[in-house]
């Protein structure tokens, strides 16, 4: 009931904005009674928390997903495979992501508190770890934090501020961002 809830919610926020999303919007494209809203979520603001948190752990989930794959490349190489996954993430609810990341992204529970977070540092780090020959940055935890927060900034400009750039020059231009903060080596 709560997945059918959010699903329906994401669709009301891409398809309304934050303002034109009512509970009663929700409740009707999800199928449900507007109490069954209430009784997981008692207004649209713990509904876009919970949507914050949902896109936290869908981008771990395509991260998880890039990392396996970055097995015998190298570290450039995987960069370029995040972003790419990451930035097709991003654009497939593009006006939720405004809603969620420019118009309300208080409502996003802070990286301390969410486990999803804290998951994506740990495996970020470890991938860095993996390739530490190739940094030029040596402490790890602080090399991690700005990679993420690189992306994470550069992936939501391309997709909230669309520039002339085609999708293959936005991947390669945050990539090599990343690349020269971490000051890679040969």
């Amino acid at each position: 009931m709560v997945d059918t809830i959010l699903e329906a919610a994401a669709r009301v926020f891409d398809r309304h904005g934050y303002e034109g999303a009512t509970t009663n919007r929700i409740a009707e494209t999800a199928g449900v009674s507007v109490g069954s809203v209430y009784q997981y979520f008692p207004n649209k603001d713990a509904l876009l928390t919970a949507l914050h948190e949902r896109h936290f752990v869908q981008i771990q989930a395509i991260v998880d997903e890039a990392l396996a794959a970055t097995h015998g490349v190298t570290l450039r190489e995987a960069i370029r495979g995040i972003v790419k996954a990451v930035l097709r993430a991003h654009r497939v609810e593009p006006r939720l992501q405004r809603v969620l990341h420019v118009e309300f992204p208080y409502f996003e529970r802070p990286a301390s508190a969410s486990e999803s977070a804290r998951r994506l540092f740990e495996r970020a780090r470890t991938l860095l770890g993996e390739h530490r020959a190739q940094l030029g940055r040596d402490d790890l935890d602080l090399a991690t934090h700005m990679v993420l927060r690189m992306v994470e900034s550069l992936v939501h400009s391309a997709v909230l501020e669309p520039s002339t750039a085609n999708e293959e020059a936005l991947e390669e231009a945050i990539s090599t961002a990343v690349e020269g903060y971490l000051v890679l080596r040969r």
